[in-house]
């Protein structure tokens, strides 16, 4: 799939993952829209690739709608990259009670409703593009995560939510077979991400050197690689790919 001068919608482009995602597409001649709730580092960041920045609640359809319609209105369409999402930490039964069912709630909401809301938004769009070359109309990369197989402690709902994204990846693809357009998934480990940055530095060290090799926190540039593989490589498609070093989660 060809980036020079083609349009990607990547969600949670603010930072992380996805504005590593962000700026590769960028610098690869890609026009970029920017898909986040956090407005002044989405702008920030549109500004630093001339890319395009709308504020978005993925779950929410409208949100939805309103960025694919951009996305649209700069030319073509081909990729979403979804990155968007939320990690809280909670026991299914703590010292304060059961899991609260709104946070359970959200976390579905938001990584895994909102992943597929972008999907059919996105790929409703693609379906109508000109084929290329290869026959191809769009890429879907969507992100799931090593929890979704190794679930820690307190994960319980987002193991859920990447689960179901795990979940859907091959019969989202063979839905869309027909109008030419692939679905895949990245599972990525443990990277270094805002989320993973508000950690003391010794549990951020710790997490590193659980990493068989490299042993390393995941940058944000190892995703964006990827990605750039995945569009790159018509034969990937309706396959979730772990990003992870080799590591494999202990229950804490």
């Amino acid at each position: 799939m060809q980036i020079q001068d083609r349009v990607f919608i990547v969600t949670g482009g603010a930072s992380g993952l996805g504005e590593g995602t962000a700026r590769m597409l960028a610098a690869n001649g890609g026009k970029v829209v920017i898909a986040d709730m956090n407005t002044e580092r989405g702008e920030a960041v549109a500004r630093e690739i001339a890319g395009v920045y709308l504020r978005c609640d993925v779950s929410n359809e409208a949100d939805g709608q309103a960025v694919v319609a951009k996305a649209t209105s700069l030319g073509k369409l081909v990729g979403l990259v979804n990155c968007a999402g939320i990690a809280p930490a909670e026991k299914t039964v703590g010292k304060n009670g059961p899991h609260s069912l709104a946070t359970y709630t959200k976390t579905i909401m938001v990584n895994l409703v909102g992943s597929f809301n972008m999907i059919r938004l996105a790929s409703d769009a693609m379906s109508k593009n000109e084929p290329e070359a290869t026959g191809e109309r769009g890429v879907l990369i969507s992100t799931a995560s090593v929890a979704a197989y190794d679930g820690q402690i307190g994960q319980a709902a987002y193991a859920a939510s990447k689960g179901g994204v795990v979940g859907m990846t091959l019969p989202i693809a063979r839905d869309l077979a027909r109008s030419g357009i692939r679905n895949m998934t990245i599972a990525p480990g443990i990277f270094g991400t805002p989320m993973l940055f508000t950690m003391p530095q010794e549990v951020q060290d710790a997490l590193a050197a659980s990493v068989p090799f490299p042993s390393r926190l995941g940058k944000p540039e190892d995703y964006a690689k990827l990605v750039k593989h995945i569009l790159d490589n018509d034969m990937l498609n309706g396959e979730v790919i772990r990003l992870d070093g080799a590591i494999r989660m202990a229950p804490k």
